[in-house]
């Protein structure tokens, strides 16, 4: 299966930001949009502060959190248990391939855990409101540079 990406520039309005548009928030999506990978809070702050944007890493943490209560990001857990969030490409529900040397995602199809996670919960009497399912990996510019 194909991966699911869309890019969208800079320069295109940004979606799915919610009712409150503040300048912060604005500018860490722009932000996620330039870094392109799943990031830290942290690095995010740095990338941001290297922007020459004014934003205090608490602002950063609670608009992150904002944003992916509505969908506008993508956060992902580390094994290590680090919360790490990226720009959301699409609007469907979707699922990552995520390179574990580079950091370098792409949004993919659920395709046949979408239909075990119904009958999973089905099987146990769940309502289903929701499951996660990230697949890593290592991508094929980072293979070639190994070899």
């Amino acid at each position: 299966m194909s991966p699911q990406r869309r890019s969208q520039s800079s320069t295109q309005p940004i979606p799915k930001l919610g009712p409150r548009m503040t300048k912060q928030r604005t500018a860490v999506v722009e932000t996620l949009r330039e870094i392109d990978k799943f990031a830290s809070a942290k690095t995010i702050h740095e990338a941001l502060e290297a922007r020459g944007e004014q934003a205090g890493l608490t602002t950063v943490y609670r608009t992150l959190q904002s944003l992916s209560e509505i969908g506008a990001v993508d956060v992902l857990q580390t094994p290590e248990g680090e919360t790490l969030y990226r720009h959301c490409l699409t609007d469907h529900h979707h699922h990552h391939l995520v390179c574990t040397s580079c950091g370098r995602s792409e949004e993919v199809e659920g395709g046949p855990v979408e239909k075990w996670a119904e009958l999973i919960s089905e099987r146990f009497g769940y309502e289903l409101v929701g499951h996660d399912a990230e697949i890593y990996g290592t991508c094929v510019t980072c293979q070639e540079s190994r070899a």
